[in-house]
């Protein structure tokens, strides 16, 4: 399991630079308008040390790391909700995604336009959550009739959507995007057949000049911390002009390079953790001679559930899950040793997988 992000923005604010370094795919990045009109789709790996530790005491035939999906969509412009520019393709494309990478331009260069002929991130966020807002309320406003229309002939549950949906209205109305609402689960699970862009998460990827990135963040990228921070979304800051450098070495290069910059990890690491954190997300692994690997889940799920990610039949004849903290499997030098130390543990199907166990499930079909 893994998750769709979708990397939106401006025309020219970086998104297929960054997708490039993301995926290595070599996709056009030119500096014109609409220049990726079908989204750009690429797997992502997730970097996490953890894995490799584990293969240092497994030495399996191959190790597999968690993956996870980036799609490039075109750039939107002023008036997307009403067609201007690829606007309804452009807003189709994002129903389909998890979450969303919203890439700000805060960088100046002559060379490389912009569609407002100024640098101003806040300026841009807006265009862009205007027009889904705009796209949402044309959504929620269907759906409100529908209810309506089945409320008066004595539904109570189309009754109770019609409430919902009209303070959904109301917010969209005042500017707020559906997410930053206080929806109980009940609520939230059913405005999901809507597929409301501002319902999903937002990660902002501030795409920035190099200085900013060892420090001396300006106005344009503070502006874009306060606005995430009020909405309670994700932030972090890249260069994908360097990160597009960074993505051309192999790893002793890029180590060098990095440490050069003063950075300890590239932004696109930084990005990939955003949006595990941005979804919840959470990590465990299996580690055997013929394979060690990472799996992703959400955080919450159960042992039962978990080995169902791996296969439908593990989750059908689960009988337990062996299990082992990473701290524990390290510390005591692998399973041999967690199990000599009494820190392997056996879990039922109930059990709430933490991040970074390590799980051999034990079923019968």
């Amino acid at each position: 399991m893994g998750f769709r992000c979708g990397i939106v923005g401006l025309p020219n604010v970086g998104k297929s630079t960054l997708f490039n370094a993301l995926t290595r795919a070599g996709v056009q990045a030119e500096n014109y308008p609409f220049c990726t009109i079908d989204p750009n789709v690429g797997m992502v790996e997730v970097p996490d040390q953890r894995l490799h530790k584990i293969a240092e005491f497994v030495q399996p035939s191959r190790v597999i790391p968690a993956a996870m999906e980036f799609v490039d969509i075109a750039g939107l412009v002023s008036g997307a909700s009403r067609g201007e520019g690829l606007g309804n393709r452009f807003l189709a494309h994002i129903r389909e995604v998890d979450a969303i990478a919203h890439v700000v331009r805060a960088f100046a260069d002559p060379d490389v336009s912009h569609v407002a002929n100024q640098i101003d991130p806040l300026s841009d966020i807006a265009t862009v959550d205007t027009e889904l807002a705009l796209a949402d309320l044309e959504t929620v406003e269907r759906a409100l009739d529908k209810s309506l229309k089945g409320s008066k002939a004595g539904d109570k549950a189309q009754l109770q959507m019609a409430r919902l949906l009209e303070r959904v209205q109301a917010r969209l109305d005042s500017g707020t995007p559906v997410r930053s609402m206080a929806l109980a689960q009940m609520e939230r699970a059913a405005l999901t057949p809507l597929c409301l862009l501002t319902a999903k998460p937002v990660l902002y990827v501030s795409n920035v000049d190099e200085q900013d990135l060892q420090g001396a963040a300006g106005s344009n990228v503070a502006a874009v911390q306060a606005h995430a921070h009020d909405f309670g979304d994700e932030l972090v800051l890249v260069s994908a002009r360097i990160e597009q450098e960074i993505a051309m070495l192999d790893h002793k290069e890029r180590g060098v390079f990095l440490n050069d910059l003063g950075l300890a990890e590239s932004g696109l690491d930084r990005v990939i953790r955003a949006g595990y954190t941005l979804l919840g997300l959470r990590t465990f692994f299996t580690a055997e001679t013929k394979e060690a690997r990472a799996w992703t889940i959400k955080a919450g799920m159960t042992a039962s559930i978990a080995a169902g990610v791996i296969h439908t039949d593990f989750e059908r004849g689960f009988i337990r899950a062996e299990t082992i903290a990473y701290d524990d499997f390290v510390e005591l030098g692998g399973e041999q040793g967690a199990r000599d130390a009494g820190r392997l543990r056996l879990e039922g199907r109930d059990y709430v997988v933490n991040d970074g166990d390590i799980m051999h499930f034990r079923f019968n079909v």
